[in-house]
């Protein structure tokens, strides 16, 4: 579910093709396998369409105005995961909520059209951090959506990050949601002060939602209408949110009902230690159910 102007720039494309929207440089795929734009600021998948199907992603009707970040498709969480600024010796310990990358400018490294899909690959305009480097590689066919994001530390000293993949799923209604996969999942409730929980069977959506679970498994989620498989690489946590009434600025209440995000992370339950030179992938992958 994306903006009516967003789609309108889409039907106008045939193949690849940059334009602006929202005063952001996007690049809009419109193939045989489907459609696909992605956002240059924060390399954020905001749509994604395969051949036949509705949308998987939601965006906002109403993004904020730069620089603030767009709400919805999958936003990168990166060097940290909401406020969970590590005291190293980096200046950018103190950076803001959800970390540096989602703000920042990405540049189209390459782009490789072949006959089932696309991989894009994107790096940022400027150096984010002292110690870390990320860059991004999106896939995606009329089968799946994969996004990855690949730190590498190129300092002289071990530093510790977290981060997720911030996916906001498009939905026919989110109080008819089930999650499957999380039975018998620990989980952290921070609407309840991180209080500790175990999942009992499936999840159901009947109000406000902010956990993160500890485990490694695919989610399948099915909105009454279409179940999606969201699988993940190099994360042992799972967020699931969901703010109900408690709505950002920048959410309608009536386009609230129609997304769930469902996010690959590494949070305070799984962080990431990066040596010298060592490089680590978190990805999230979402198909079909």
């Amino acid at each position: 579910m994306i903006p009516d102007s967003l789609k309108q720039l889409l039907s106008h494309v045939d193949g690849h093709q940059r334009a602006t929207w929202e005063g952001r440089d996007v690049a809009l795929f419109n193939m045989a396998w489907g459609e696909m734009v992605i956002s240059l600021q924060g390399a954020q998948v905001l749509h994604f369409q395969p051949t036949g199907d509705t949308g998987w992603l939601w965006v906002t009707p109403t993004p904020q105005a730069l620089p603030g970040a767009i709400r919805g498709g999958i936003p990168l969480c990166w060097p940290w995961f909401a406020d969970e600024r590590y005291a190293d010796e980096s200046p950018e310990r103190n950076g803001p909520f959800h970390g540096l990358a989602r703000h920042a400018m990405w540049r189209l490294d390459a782009v490789d059209d072949h006959a089932e899909g696309i991989e894009v690959h994107l790096s940022p305009e400027e150096c984010l951090h002292s110690q870390l480097t990320a860059r991004v590689v999106i896939q995606a066919n009329a089968q799946r959506l994969n996004v990855e994001i690949i730190s590498e530390n190129i300092g002289d000293a071990p530093i510790k990050t977290s981060g997720a993949l911030h996916t906001y799923l498009a939905v026919n209604e989110v109080y008819q949601c089930r999650l499957e996969g999380l039975a018998g999942a620990r989980y952290l409730d921070k609407l309840r002060d991180f209080a500790e929980s175990e999942q009992q069977g499936t999840l159901a959506i009947r109000g406000p939602v902010d956990r993160i679970y500890h485990t490694n498994e695919a989610v399948l989620l099915n909105d009454g209408q279409r179940t999606l498989r969201i699988g993940k690489q190099s994360s042992d946590s799972t967020v699931v949110w969901h703010p109900d009434s408690d709505l950002p600025s920048d959410t309608p209440a009536d386009a609230a009902k129609h997304f769930l995000c469902v996010e690959a992370a590494n949070t305070r339950l799984d962080p990431v230690w990066l040596v010298p030179g060592a490089q680590h992938l978190l990805g999230t992958t979402i198909s079909r159910g």
